[in-house]
């Protein structure tokens, strides 16, 4: 491991908040003025979802909503900003698949300005059940766009993931369909819709970094699925502030963003760094590899070969913008609704591919 992909690990872990280690400085909140918009982030109480609250907390606005479909999350984010300011906030029990509710939401609340996180994320569940991450990743998201174009939402941040990029499993396709589904009625919509793709978050609810430090507090080996298998990473606060700028942004020539996020990290690098920083080098800790489970690939992509990467006023945001105006297929919803529960993977995937 080279001394630059040591110093970016290191700073990776120390954002983290995970390990035993300081921060070596602060990074402050911008203090972003959405004093006219009432917001609703849906996936309120997830990792992306509860730090943006937080730091919208910082903010100026009118008013601010609160949705997830997980109880005891939900009720966890409350109890962590009960000692803030929360007179404008509200927290609601809500699953987004659900028409009546959702357009209750928004005849009640009329958001101006939403950021959609809602979404199932962990690729090998969703390989298992892929109608789940159809109905939600795909009719959520397209549901939640619908309401937000018949009323006149000003701006549509979704959050989606590098996974969407090549994609190969179920849950990359998913998000990558609904990437598709957003870019083909922005042009028709008063709604600004804006894609933010991102990849891992360090130390986020199921990735490697809380695994690898349960595993090492327990005395287990570190698992990791393959010797060369690498991710590109980068911290909530940071990812949360950047959406939050892009959110301030005026219509581009393209919908959707990624983060300059350095060069891919080997999770065997960082499985090797997190038992240094934990003083246990000396101490019989063991690296077992596992094999890639379904779905994974070794690398992600933060462009497919059909996108540019072009340069913005951030130096930590780029524009992702698509290669001769390539149109992608039309998506056919019917043959998505007749996807069923105890459809094949194999066959539910032969669907998807067709509007990836």
């Amino acid at each position: 491991m080279n001394t630059s992909t040591s110093n970016h690990i290191d700073q990776l872990l120390i954002n983290s908040g995970l390990f035993p280690i300081k921060k070596t400085h602060h990074e402050e909140l911008n203090n972003f003025d959405f004093s006219n918009d009432v917001i609703l982030i849906t996936g309120a109480a997830g990792s992306i979802g509860s730090e943006l609250s937080k730091q919208l907390l910082a903010c100026r606005y009118k008013r601010l909503i609160l949705v997830d479909v997980a109880e005891s999350p939900l009720y966890d984010l409350i109890k962590d900003l009960e000692f803030e300011n929360t007179e404008n906030v509200d927290f609601l029990l809500l699953n987004i698949i659900e028409e009546p509710t959702l357009r209750h939401l928004f005849e009640t609340y009329k958001p101006t300005l939403i950021f959609h996180s809602a979404a199932y994320k962990h690729v090998p569940l969703m390989e298992a059940n892929p109608y789940e991450a159809v109905k939600l990743n795909i009719f959520g998201t397209k549901l939640l766009a619908d309401l937000s174009t018949e009323h006149d939402v000003k701006k549509f941040i979704f959050i989606s993931t590098d996974k969407a990029v090549n994609p190969v499993s179920v849950m990359g396709m998913s998000k990558r369909i609904a990437e598709n589904y957003l870019d083909h009625i922005s042009s028709g919509s008063k709604t600004q819709f804006t894609i933010t793709r991102f990849g891992n978050i360090l130390g986020s609810n199921g990735s490697v970094l809380p695994l690898f430090k349960k595993q090492i507090e327990s005395g287990m080996p570190i698992t990791i699925t393959n010797k060369a298998i690498s991710r590109y990473f980068i911290n909530k606060n940071k990812a949360c502030t950047l959406i939050l700028e892009i959110a301030t942004f005026n219509k581009d020539e393209s919908n959707t963003y990624t983060f300059n996020m350095g060069d891919p990290i080997k999770i065997i690098d960082l499985a090797k760094r997190v038992i240094v920083l934990y003083n246990a080098v000396n101490k019989s800790i063991d690296i077992k590899i596992t094999g890639l489970r379904p779905g994974e690939k070794l690398h992600e992509d933060i462009v497919s070969k059909h996108e540019t990467l072009i340069s913005t006023k951030n130096e930590s945001i780029l524009l992702v913008k698509p290669n001769n105006n390539l149109e992608t297929s039309k998506i056919n919803f019917s043959e998505l609704a007749a996807i069923t529960p105890n459809m094949p993977n194999p066959e539910v995937k032969s669907i998807l591919k067709k509007y990836v």
